[in-house]
């Protein structure tokens, strides 16, 4: 006798977490990837203006290898988001203080979300504005981050060291779902989807 497939999977039912975003930042430099704080961040569909990650599409890299090196895709990193506990790990991990959130070039920097790079495909965050981000991916670490790191700590090692060390703690990439202000300080709401292992 034959079993549906669908008999053995479990379905995790979608759930609501709270967060408080802590930090927002920007590029000051559109060709640099470091970012800066500051106060509030406007969200558009495009992402940030004037972010190198800005846009409706991008170019395919390395993370993309079963595109052509350059072919024009969807973008689905037009923010970068990550934990202040992860960022602790991190830091505590390499012998050092928490990692600045800017060495990262991260947008987003959210306390309160237990293992935020293990936030699923899908998973929405809302903020006071009525904006809407959209989670699209967990951030794979790369030895460019390394590379700034290493830069900033005067620890050379550091550049081969963190890809290792900030695997799955990196945070996440993710789209705007919905425009509008992103303000440091302020309550998030998460909102995740159904879960299940195919």
């Amino acid at each position: 006798m034959t079993r549906d497939l669908l008999d053995q999977i479990v379905i995790h039912p979608g759930r609501r977490l709270t967060a408080k975003l802590v930090a927002t930042l920007i590029t000051t430099d559109p060709d640099g990837f470091e970012t800066t704080p500051v106060e509030a961040i406007d969200l558009t569909f495009e992402g940030l203006a004037g972010d190198r990650h800005a846009g409706f599409t991008r170019p395919a890299g390395a993370r993309e290898p079963w595109y052509r090196n350059g072919a024009e895709i969807k973008s689905g990193r037009q923010l970068s988001i990550v934990s202040a506990e992860e960022l602790w790990e991190i830091g505590y991990a390499l012998g050092l203080p928490p990692i600045e959130p800017g060495w990262m070039g991260a947008n987003l920097v959210l306390e309160g979300a237990p293992r935020l790079s293990f936030l699923p495909r899908g998973t929405q965050i809302f903020l006071p504005s009525g904006a809407v981000v959209l989670v699209e991916a967990q951030n794979a670490p790369c030895r460019h981050t390394g590379r700034l790191i290493a830069r900033e700590t005067g620890r050379p090692g550091d550049e081969i060291t963190f890809p290792k060390i900030a695997r799955r703690l990196r945070g996440l990439v993710a789209s705007v779902e919905h425009p509008g202000e992103a303000k440091a300080g302020s309550d998030v709401s998460l909102r995740l989807p159904e879960q299940w292992i195919y």
